[in-house]
């Protein structure tokens, strides 16, 4: 009896591993396989062709590669060279780029800047290959690079100064006349950088340095009398440092007692000389009538 009890138990032992390893493979059974849809190769050769949507427009428009020679693209492209034939292909394609911005845009640029037109050249395109090239592989150059920039920022300076002669230099004229006859009326007094002035009102304050911060009230005209900016207008005074203006204002407001008011004749070159602004041509002499109502603490 306790021998059949005992089979009994490891029969029923049995079966119920047997259920619990059938249920377990059933489980297992339920689970979800995801299925690949294709090959691995076939994933590949089409994720290739794949990446390749929009590259030509890139190549021929941002790498200017002209789009009849796609083919010697592609056979680069499959080149197999070593890290050192790269290195000296990869040098020699930034040689054409380079060669090419310089014939394109910075001769041509230069040109313009020298007659300020886009028709005339004045580079010798040659010379400036030829040097250009020397100086970068490290030749030698006819002379150092010190005396080379040298060169180069002096003469562009004269073209600069012919240019704005050629353009403005009927305003430099005007202002110089001006300010010639305008030295021998009465009242009028030159300071020592050139600046003109007559007193309107005399002032008993202190005079301004340099780096003061001034309260004023002016208006500013052109040799012929036109206008071109007035706090008088704007019916507000302006407040600004004696150095944060024109040299001619500093040099003026520096011998300008508080409760002043003058009449300043500036040179352009202690105006805004070659620069414009906005109805202020270049090479333009300026005259300004200044109120100087109290330095600022």
């Amino acid at each position: 009896m306790i021998k059949f009890s005992i089979l009994l138990l490891a029969l029923l032992a049995c079966f119920d591993g047997q259920a619990k390893i059938k249920k377990s493979k059933k489980a297992k059974k339920a689970e979800v396989v995801k299925v690949d849809t294709c090959s691995v190769d076939t994933f590949s050769y089409a994720m290739g062709m794949a990446n390749t949507q929009g590259l030509k427009n890139y190549v021929t428009s941002r790498m200017n590669v002209n789009a009849a020679y796609m083919g010697n693209f592609v056979e680069g492209f499959h080149a197999d060279l070593s890290a050192e034939e790269r290195m000296k292909i990869l040098a020699f394609v930034a040689g054409l780029q380079i060669r090419q911005q310089v014939e394109e845009q910075v001769i041509p640029s230069l040109n313009k800047s020298i007659t300020d037109n886009d028709t005339t050249e004045v580079i010798n395109k040659k010379l400036f290959l030829e040097a250009f090239g020397k100086a970068l592989s490290g030749e030698k150059t006819d002379f150092s690079m010190v005396k080379a920039e040298e060169i180069a920022k002096k003469q562009m300076q004269y073209y600069t100064d012919a240019n704005m002669e050629r353009k403005y230099g009927e305003n430099r004229r005007a202002g110089e006349e001006f300010l010639k006859a305008n030295a021998k009326k009465p009242g009028v007094k030159t300071l020592d950088c050139g600046v003109q002035y007559k007193v309107l009102t005399k002032g008993e304050g202190e005079i301004p340095t340099a780096t003061s911060k001034v309260k004023v009230n002016y208006e500013g005209r052109l040799v012929d009398g036109t206008i071109f900016d007035s706090s008088y207008e704007r019916k507000s005074p302006t407040t600004f440092g004696c150095n944060q203006v024109i040299k001619g204002w500093t040099e003026a407001l520096t011998h300008m007692p508080v409760g002043s008011k003058w009449e300043i004749y500036i040179p352009q070159e202690l105006a805004y000389g070659a620069r414009e602004a906005g109805k202020i041509k270049p090479l333009s002499a300026l005259i300004f009538t200044v109120e100087l109502l109290e330095i600022e603490k």
